[in-house]
């Protein structure tokens, strides 16, 4: 089946990016593009962005996961470390994090490297979930092969009896990372496709640099 989408258009009208209205480093533009995603949304995970890995096999790879944090420190997510993710971030910690936020007409795109964050913080956010997101946790050897639905709901079933009325610690192999930014690009929609995208690149010392790139 083919399906032709050359006549899919949008045209972007709703904001810009000037320089003049940029701040000298990242962290505070991206805090208030996320203000204004939050508003935007309405509840539909503005926290959304794609990870972006390079595989032991040398292919990459992007899957959606959430922000659960930012800071000028960097961008923080939770996973399983034995997972495909977790397992390419062990062999290759460079990464790229997105964001789309089409109700702004927005991208942010962070390249960066990734490090597993402190084991209290995993610890500190592991109890704060539900806890049937810290049965899943438990149960689901993330990215492996299994046999079937039933037998990953077995498993489940098995751990809510074990853990019923109890604390559920967290996995040893699930965990946070936190990517440190070496490059942070802001795009806005404009029209004729003629997009601001405005590049920050981290130099030595810690300082960053502003440059305009060409949509």
């Amino acid at each position: 089946m083919e399906k032709d989408l050359g006549t899919y258009r949008k045209s972007y009208e709703k904001r810009q990016l000037i320089e003049s209205e940029a701040p000298e480093e990242p962290f505070a533009l991206f805090a208030q593009w996320f203000r204004d995603a939050e508003a935007a949304a309405g509840g539909e995970e503005p926290n959304a962005m794609t990870l972006a890995t390079m595989g032991p096999d040398g292919f990459p790879k992007n899957r959606v996961v959430l922000l659960k944090k930012f800071s000028p420190e960097g961008f923080v997510f939770y996973t399983n470390y034995t997972s495909d993710k977790g397992r390419a971030i062990a062999s290759n910690p460079n990464v790229c994090l997105s964001f789309f936020w089409p109700y702004t007409e927005r991208q942010v795109i962070v390249r960066g490297q990734a490090e597993k964050v402190p084991s209290a913080d995993s610890d500190a956010y592991f109890q704060s979930r539900p806890e049937g997101s810290q049965l899943g946790a438990l149960v689901s050897d993330q990215s492996r092969v299994i046999p079937s639905r039933e037998y990953l709901e077995g498993k489940l079933d098995a751990a809510e009896k074990k853990f019923a009325g109890r604390e559920i610690p967290r996995p040893p192999d699930w965990g946070g990372y936190l990517v440190r930014p070496v490059a942070v690009e802001f795009w806005q929609g404009r029209e004729n496709r003629l997009h601001d995208r405005l590049c920050y690149t981290r130099e030595e010392g810690g300082n960053w640099k502003r440059e305009r790139l060409a949509p």
